[in-house]
């Protein structure tokens, strides 16, 4: 009883959110540094610990309030920290397609100056090849995702529609 009843205590008290939550954020954090500050501070106690599509959520958010810092050195310092989190949730579940979604989400949008663009090709293989695969719910997201990404051919946006 004392193992359910702390169990529950934990859920509700949890400042972990759900990842529909945090998918629905996503796409607006790129729009101002008040959303990027937002989608951040709903994943403020992740750690590499929790669910490493959340990590890679974090990594990004990290990656995105980077470009807000005054300081070259700062932004640099944040933005491979932020990037360091996502490679981590990569390696950690190698077969989780949202992460190669939020991969390569920041590489595509990353300066060249920075050199983190090098799994785009192998990122957009994975999407295509595992799309079907996937519930629903997480082909409408890749889906909305694809069609509005510069790194997809027209043909390949046709595959998944």
């Amino acid at each position: 009883m004392k193992l359910f009843l702390s169990i529950f205590l934990f859920l509700i008290f949890s400042n972990i959110p759900e990842i529909s939550d945090i998918r629905k954020l996503y796409s607006s954090m790129v729009i101002s540094e008040n959303n990027a500050k937002e989608f951040a501070s709903k994943l403020a106690d992740i750690t590499k610990d929790n669910n490493k599509t959340l990590v890679a959520y974090k990594g990004a958010s990290i990656v995105i309030l980077s470009k807000y810092k005054k300081e070259v050195s700062d932004k640099s310092k944040n933005f491979k920290e932020g990037a360091k989190m996502v490679e981590f949730a990569v390696t950690s579940e190698p077969n989780n397609i949202e992460i190669h979604l939020i991969r390569l989400s920041i590489q595509e949008k990353s300066p060249k100056i920075l050199k983190y663009n090098g799994n785009i090709k192998e990122d957009k293989k994975f999407l295509l090849d595992h799309y079907e695969e996937q519930s629903s719910t997480l082909k409408t997201y890749i889906k909305n995702f694809i069609l509005q990404s510069k790194s997809f051919s027209t043909a390949e946006k046709q595959r998944i529609n």
